[in-house]
């Protein structure tokens, strides 16, 4: 200021640098959109391949669900980045969202219907039917994941879960989309890489049935009031022991070399978690004492 001493003027603070570290949240959403892109990418060309005698179908579709993993894991880094930089806002929220859908949903809806249902060994007669159900049932997955999404968006936080527990940072109001996506992916994961079981395409009308029904619980899930676990809770930045670094480091080594076997006991339990808490409140709630008034 113009008259004070040179020692009394007031330092001009700096602005905090918003744009710059807005930027590393979204780059994260963007390579997350790249993975479901690529997803969709390899489906298709395991769709070009029509026959299965080839056996190089489910490199393609192995692929699509590697992608399915990878864009898991992006969509928690761009989270956690947001809130790390206190760089969230309304644009991120909408274009996470946006990238969700074709990640989450989409990607694993079109890679469920090609790997479950566009490789069956059944005559024509039975094969149309279950095609057309398939085509119905993998809409509603995309359906219910646009609809999570969207239901989170507006609620957030403030969504109430149907059975006992407050909806905070600890729980999620119905499952979520990448959650979802990821047990599909996991099961296509697990019978696709030739590195652990059968490298090929489903071809029985019996297992189509059964994925389907799949596919319809894990829609019923994200669009539910159920109760699932967060993540948001862990805290990256605290000190930890070297023998929980180790753990850790452990984890990563079984999941690299043994990813079929893993993510798939992973997500099983991830929802089976779920299960576990909602019929615990049945069973609580059916031997809770009725008061009646005298």
């Amino acid at each position: 200021m113009l008259g004070m001493p040179a020692g009394l003027q007031t330092p001009r603070r700096r602005r905090p640098f918003r744009r710059g570290a807005a930027l590393l949240p979204s780059l994260f959403t963007v390579a997350n959109l790249g993975m479901g892109w690529y997803s969709i990418q390899q489906a298709c060309l395991a769709l070009q391949l029509r026959d299965p005698t080839l056996g190089r179908q489910a490199g393609h579709l192995d692929a699509a669900a590697k992608a399915i993993g990878w864009a898991m894991l992006l969509d928690f880094v761009d989270g956690f980045m947001a809130r790390w930089t206190h760089t969230s806002s309304a644009f991120g929220r909408e274009f996470d969202s946006l990238a969700d859908v074709i990640s989450f949903g989409v990607a694993p809806a079109l890679l469920a219907y090609i790997w479950g249902l566009r490789f069956l060994s059944l005559p024509p007669a039975q094969m149309q039917p279950l095609d057309h159900a398939g085509q119905i049932v993998c809409f509603l997955f995309v359906i219910a994941c646009a609809a999570r999404l969207a239901r989170f968006n507006i609620a957030g936080l403030e969504a109430k879960p149907s059975n006992p527990g407050r909806a905070d940072r600890k729980y999620f109001v119905g499952m979520p989309t990448p959650a979802a996506a990821g047990l599909a992916a996991a099961v296509v994961h697990f019978f696709a890489s030739r590195n652990f079981r059968y490298g090929e395409p489903n071809t029985s009308g019996v297992a189509a049935i059964a994925w389907l029904a799949l596919l319809l619980l894990l829609s019923f899930f994200m669009v539910s009031t159920w109760r699932f676990l967060s993540f948001k809770e862990l805290a990256l930045r605290r000190r930890r022991t070297w023998a929980t670094v180790v753990q850790y480091a452990l984890l990563v080594g079984v999941i690299f070399f043994f990813s079929e076997v893993v993510l798939l006991a992973v997500a099983i339990t991830y929802t089976g978690a779920a299960v576990f808490w909602r019929l615990s409140h049945y069973w609580h709630r059916g031997r809770r004492p009725v008061m009646r008034a005298s």
